[in-house]
């Protein structure tokens, strides 16, 4: 059966009861948006695999990054002037050093920093400007995760890291000065809560009215719903000892069936108009498979000088917007490759194979790599819904190579479709394959996978208006690390293998 499938329709054969997109605030892509159009927000402000979210105020801008793991150009700076609509400015990161977790992004004096761990050690990039260029990153040569930075008002600097442990920095932060040492033991929450680990990870420093607040991270940030939470502690100094708060856990889920899972790993910001805030991330219980998400809360002060979330203030429904102007969100995903080199929205994994990839003639060319998606490494970007479609026009390949598209999670899992000897096969993990529709009598063909709730739909066209469905529907709410481990999510990408080219135009992101 042959139909029209306009975006329109899909938009009413495929309701998106999990996102969100508001009417009244622009929205790229129709990708999902926090700003609700009314003065209010509804979590998450960053939808997809933004994890370990750290974020800095400079005056009325915020600047946030978050783990980039093993995607490259990897920590990715957003800008913001209102915490909720946040827009991609620069990545601090171009080249592998390991698998990236959780950054901190700090100020001192008239410089950023961005401490972050990877390769079994800790590492610093610096600018003067947010958004470029971040000089290359400098190993510190100590290990831990979770460094977060602070500076006494004498201008004395310490790295915290994970297990409550803290060095101490040069002056210009470019390097340990002395062997690392535990100051803090943690929160000892009650034993009969069900979490994943004590885990004492994300120490974030904040000093105000001569205390030095540690916000960190307990619990494990997968595992139960009710695994991961934020602690917090004060200090007169920077390395204690530490009075813990009587308001923990600042942040928590306490309920399996509540829509966040899994949320903690909180950093504080203030506003210019003196209001707090916390930016933590967790899982949407509903599609653990994209990840974990930003979030938001507001955050009060006490009379005694302790600050929580305020009551009733709920990260699953509307909550009043912070102060401050609204930037266009999101990023662009779709790509019609113009120019001469790869667009911001693409991540090769470990920067492996990237002179692979080529742009010229308004066309993407991929020069095959291994036999199959299980020994290659597709070219991905970062979904922004919980239901999306991603169509791209492939043409045959030269030599013995074939191509596609394919929603990756990593080399063992993924499922997708390929393009070769003018017939279409669904990919399927571990190497199956099967051929869905044969003897296409041109030598290129349109291709396009839907997500409609966990369930994966494919079509394909001639001409990129006369849709067919295939015979091939798959259930992929599976997909996540919870189930497969890796800290991945699932991610569309495109790939070829072989020792020929595939050539690929006219990439479309739709959210749904």
């Amino acid at each position: 059966m042959s139909f029209k499938l306009s975006v329109s329709f899909i938009l009413f054969l495929i309701p998106s009861f999990c996102s969100y997109a508001q009417k009244n605030v622009k929205s790229i892509e129709n990708q999902y948006a926090a700003d609700l159009g009314n003065g209010t927000f509804l979590n998450p402000v960053l939808k997809g695999n933004f994890a370990d979210p750290s974020v800095v105020r400079d005056g009325e801008d915020y600047y946030m990054t978050h783990s980039s793991f093993d995607n490259l150009p990897g920590l990715l700076v957003w800008h913001s002037k209102d915490l909720v609509n946040w827009q991609p400015i620069a990545n601090a990161l171009n080249e592998n050093v390991g698998g990236v977790w959780a950054p901190d992004i700090t100020k001192y004096k008239n410089m950023f920093y961005i401490y972050f761990p990877a390769g079994g050690t800790n590492w610093v990039v610096t600018a003067s400007n947010p958004a470029g260029p971040w000089s290359k990153p400098v190993d510190l040569k100590t290990g831990g995760i979770d460094p977060g930075h602070v500076a006494t008002p004498e201008g004395k600097r310490y790295l915290h890291l994970n297990d409550g442990r803290m060095v101490p920095l040069s002056d210009d932060g470019l390097s340990v000065t002395g062997p690392s040492k535990k100051v803090y033991e943690g929160w000892p929450y009650p034993k009969e809560w069900i979490t994943e680990c004590f885990c004492l990870e994300s120490p974030k420093l904040t000093y105000r009215n001569g205390y030095y607040y540690m916000t960190a991270a307990q619990g494990g940030t997968a595992g139960p719903p009710t695994s991961h939470m934020v602690v917090s502690a004060r200090s007169k100094t920077p390395f204690g000892p530490w009075e813990n708060s009587p308001n923990n856990p600042i942040v928590r889920n306490t309920d399996r069936n509540n829509k966040w899972a899994s949320t903690g790993h909180g950093t504080l910001v203030d506003s210019p108009d003196g209001k707090w805030w916390i930016i933590f991330h967790g899982f949407e219980s509903s599609n653990r498979t994209i990840g974990r998400q930003v979030l938001l809360l507001p955050i009060e002060w006490t009379k005694d000088g302790w600050f929580k979330v305020p009551a009733g203030a709920d990260p699953s429904k509307p909550l009043k917007k912070p102060s401050g102007k609204a930037v266009l969100h999101g990023m662009k995903l779709s790509d019609n490759f113009s120019g001469d080199k790869l667009g911001s929205q693409w991540n090769v994994l470990k920067n492996e194979n990237k002179s692979n990839f080529e742009i010229a003639h308004n066309s993407l060319s991929i020069k095959g790599i291994g036999t199959s998606p299980q020994n290659t490494q597709p070219l991905t970007i970062m979904p922004a819904n919980n239901s999306y479609q991603v169509t791209v026009n492939v043409s045959s390949g030269t030599g013995n190579t074939k191509g596609g598209i394919l929603l990756y999670y990593n080399a063992k899992y993924y499922v997708g479709l390929e393009f070769t000897d003018k017939s279409i096969y669904k990919l399927y993990n571990n190497g199956d394959r099967g051929r869905l529709v044969s003897d296409i009598a041109q030598d290129n063909v349109y291709l396009r996978l839907v997500n409609d709730h966990h369930d994966l739909l494919c079509y394909y066209s001639l001409d990129g208006k006369e849709w067919k469905r295939m015979d091939f529907v798959t259930e992929i709410s599976g997909y996540h690390h919870n189930i497969l481990g890796g800290w991945g999510y699932l991610r569309p990408g495109l790939f070829a293998v072989g020792d020929g080219k595939i050539q690929f135009r006219d990439f479309q992101y739709q959210g749904l």
